[in-house]
């Protein structure tokens, strides 16, 4: 018989894939088996990286055709090409996920196409269309992710009415797309099909959008987008979605709190409410694991109540977020080689990739109020920006929170443009444990909108300079 791997990883998305390199660096033997028929998980395949590639192209699309001109460029008209951005946003999911196998092969990992199911302890069973094998570790990682958590009452056909996967392979631009959910997939994806032509209804339970992110930071993005041209009905609940005329669907809205119902029509109708820990069907059971009322699986640094069986990822508490999925992966096969791996879950930065972007770390004002932490804030808008204002980018701000004693950076929360790139500068400061005035102290080039950040660092003792 064959050697057993050291672990073998259900589940080839960021935190499995992560996971398996990760473990073939230390010199682990590794397998990770992934029934998607390519490595990469949701966000590769079908979420981080196409919505990103249609986000780049439809924001240059929306730039040609109504900011050139006060740039002094003049061009002639421009015309969508629906089948080949499609086509480059595939092309980049087919270069990634083959990356990917390459990595695999580079650091020792070994991938197998097929449906992981743990047997038992030590044992996992591989479904393929071949046949069924059993392989034998001494760890297990369950690295499933998670899935479109559905809308009671909607069924979705991927066709008229679609979820985050669909919204991706739309064959032609809504004239109006109804979008059920405020969070950041359903605005991203919204973002979209609006800089493209559709026209964009956007239906939340809640009376905000963006749930979970800085209130002051949220409100500002729904001003801003209002402007752009979203139609949000906030506090609004979805019913139902009458898909029996071929030609219109129409969906049926009541207040959150009760009261008369309407109906409006759309031609595609966006469910994006969530997604759930993908855990069915994993024979959990068979080593003892029960996950909670929402199918996650509760861990203690990545070790679950079942002996040498780990999870990372969605499929665990926390944010579900690619780079939260990816450290954990890393951290799980630290430990399981006997290092010391370790996620600083106070530092996982959150991004909303519209125009303008949205970038949050660490706490809200909210939460500080809720615990009753005395804290002090600096705010730098970037409409006093110089780069900002040359690159006819001066939409919203950034705003840095310490502690009133410590000046430790408890959270930063930025609207602009970039500024996805720009709170890494934060995360960073925070990992250091870093005061508000070791950023205003620090030399940012200029002209940048980097500057913004030191301005509001500057800000949380009253010294912004430009503004």
């Amino acid at each position: 018989m064959s050697e057993p791997y050291d672990l073998v990883i259900i589940g080839g998305g960021p935190g499995g894939y992560n996971c398996a390199i990760r473990a073939g660096q230390l010199g682990l033997k590794v397998a990770c088996v992934e029934m998607r028929g390519t490595l990469g998980g949701t966000c590769l395949n079908v979420g981080c990286i196409p919505s990103k590639a249609l986000l780049h192209a439809s924001e240059l699309f929306e730039s040609a055709t109504s900011e050139f001109p006060a740039m002094g460029i003049v061009t002639g008209a421009v015309e969508l090409d629906l089948p080949a951005m499609l086509g480059h946003k595939d092309e980049t999911v087919d270069g990634l996920t083959k990356g990917i196998e390459f990595l695999f092969k580079k650091n020792g990992a070994e991938y197998i196409r097929g449906k992981g199911k743990i047997l038992g302890q030590g044992k996992v069973q591989v479904e393929t269309d071949s046949g069924t094998s059993v392989l034998d570790t001494r760890h297990i990682v369950i690295a499933t992710g998670s899935e479109v958590t559905p809308l009671p009452g909607v069924t979705i056909d991927e066709a008229r009415i679609v979820s985050s996967t669909g919204a991706l392979d739309l064959q032609k631009v809504p004239g109006r797309l109804v979008l059920i959910g405020a969070g950041v997939i359903g605005l991203e994806l919204g973002s979209v099909w609006r800089r493209l032509g559709a026209e964009v209804v956007v239906v939340e339970y809640l009376d905000r959008i963006l749930p979970g992110m800085d209130t002051e930071l949220a409100k500002a993005a729904q001003r801003i987008f209002a402007k752009q041209g979203m139609d949000f009905r906030l506090g609004t609940k979805v019913t139902g979605v009458d898909s029996s005329d071929p030609d219109t669907l129409k969906v049926t809205l009541e207040p959150a709190k009760g009261g008369e119902a309407e109906t409006i029509e759309a031609d595609t109708v966006l469910v994006c409410i969530g997604r759930r820990p993908f855990t069915a069907g994993l024979g959990l059971e068979n080593v003892g694991i029960e996950p909670d009322a929402r199918g996650f699986i509760a861990n203690d640094h990545f070790r679950t109540s079942a002996e040498n069986v780990w999870v990372v990822g969605d499929c665990t508490h926390g944010p579900m977020l690619a780079h939260k999925a990816e450290d954990e992966g890393v951290a799980c096969a630290e430990r399981i080689a006997g290092k010391a791996g370790h996620v600083n879950y106070g530092v996982i930065p959150g991004v909303v990739y519209t125009y303008p972007e949205l970038a949050s770390v660490g706490q809200t004002e909210d939460e500080l109020k809720q615990a009753g932490r005395k804290y002090k804030k600096g705010k730098f808008p970037f409409q006093a920006n110089s780069r900002a204002r040359a690159n006819h980018a001066t939409d919203g701000f950034v705003k840095i929170l310490a502690d009133a004693e410590t000046d430790e950076i408890l959270g930063a929360h930025m609207i602009g443009a970039n500024v996805g790139e720009m709170i890494a500068e934060i995360c960073l400061a925070m990992e250091f444990r870093a005061s508000s005035e070791d950023v205003a102290r620090t030399c940012h080039p200029h002209p940048t909108l980097t500057e913004a950040v030191r301005q509001a660092a500057m800000g949380v003792e009253g010294w912004s300079m430009q503004s």
